[in-house]
């Protein structure tokens, strides 16, 4: 990835800004739990959520004041491939939908608190099929992870989430060019591809990685090649968490998909990152353990949206009030016999 005074020289620029874990803030929290009124590691995966938070956001008391899932929604040419049994218009039918609180990440979100924004990624102007050409420019792949950077404003957890027609076949896309092996490995039938829907999604990816061969050694290539503007989006958005010590919560199968590229270029660009859930998509449980992500949930979603992260971030949130909150062994007269 040698500098090319192109647009991604910028994005390239960012990875040796990236802060690590604060190894204080975690050792404060380990001293507290083991005060807890409660045999230590009790709780679990909880106790390792709060020693997470600490290390990211740089605090001995970690917070959920400003908990924030981000959507981005986009449309994708290879749509005419025949690759979803729905037509492109239901990414522009659900993002009203989000707009009118109906759909099941608005439940959630207000059941536990969460503020939601959703983002229009030019949903008139799919991008372009990646069967044929590329999904992007470079200018406008690197503008689209810039605007994603600048979404993540004013959280303190953030999940991630998206909207697109047609995406599993990009996000499956992404995983074949960066992992290799048959394109079946990584398609899944998405949100309900019958047989011969999941011949043309394999047949798809297949003539995607063959159109777009000699120019995917460069996990920004591939990006801009055959993503789209929701995984240039995300991948911004979780590059930015990371410079502002935010911790992210990914969500399915094609936000992993954005994830795996910062990951492909630097493995340390997802410390901060915590899995929401694995989805029922089979090959997300693969992905997850190629990047050394233990999802929170399994819950068999397939929704998309930031539904499984967000479901994930009512448990962070669990975990914080009972570390911040639970009275110690001092506290309720107990001695300490260390």
């Amino acid at each position: 990835m040698n500098p090319t005074g192109l647009p991604f020289d910028d994005i390239r620029a960012l990875f040796p800004l990236m802060p690590g874990p604060s190894i204080s803030c975690a050792a404060d929290v380990r001293a507290r739990d083991a005060r807890l009124a409660k045999p230590p590691g009790a709780l679990g995966r909880l106790e390792e959520i709060v020693e997470f938070m600490a290390a990211w956001q740089g605090k001995s008391k970690p917070t959920m004041d400003r908990p924030q899932v981000v959507v981005f929604a986009a449309n994708h040419g290879v749509v005419a491939q025949g690759v979803s049994p729905y037509p492109q218009a239901v990414t522009r039918a659900m993002m009203e939908n989000f707009t009118a609180g109906g759909a099941a990440i608005n439940q959630i979100c207000g059941a536990y608190g969460l503020g939601l924004k959703v983002f229009d990624l030019a949903l008139d102007i799919p991008t372009g099929d990646i069967t044929q050409t590329a999904a992007l420019d470079e200018k406008a792949a690197a503008a689209t992870f810039a605007f994603g950077m600048e979404a993540i404003a004013g959280a303190d957890v953030l999940c991630l989430g998206e909207m697109g027609i047609g995406n599993t076949t990009i996000a499956a896309a992404i995983y074949h060019a960066l992992y290799g092996g048959e394109a079946s490995d990584w398609v899944g039938r998405g949100i309900g591809d019958d047989d011969a829907g999941l011949a043309r999604k394999i047949d798809a990816v297949k003539r995607a990685l063959m159109a777009h061969g000699g120019h995917l050694d460069d996990p920004l290539e591939i990006m801009r090649r055959i993503g789209g503007r929701e995984i240039c989006a995300i991948a911004g958005a979780i590059m930015a968490a990371r410079l502002e010590r935010v911790p992210i919560v990914l969500d399915g199968y094609v936000v992993t998909a954005a994830a795996s590229i910062l990951h492909a270029i630097n493995p340390a660009a997802l410390d901060h990152c915590v899995a929401g859930h694995v989805s029922s998509e089979g090959v997300h449980a693969e992905a997850l353990r190629r990047l050394g992500k233990k999802p929170l949930l399994d819950l068999g979603l397939r929704l998309g949206e930031g539904a499984g992260g967000a479901l994930a971030m009512g448990l962070i949130k669990a975990a914080l009030a009972c570390h911040a909150d639970m009275a110690t062994f001092e506290s309720i007269g107990v001695p300490d016999e260390s």
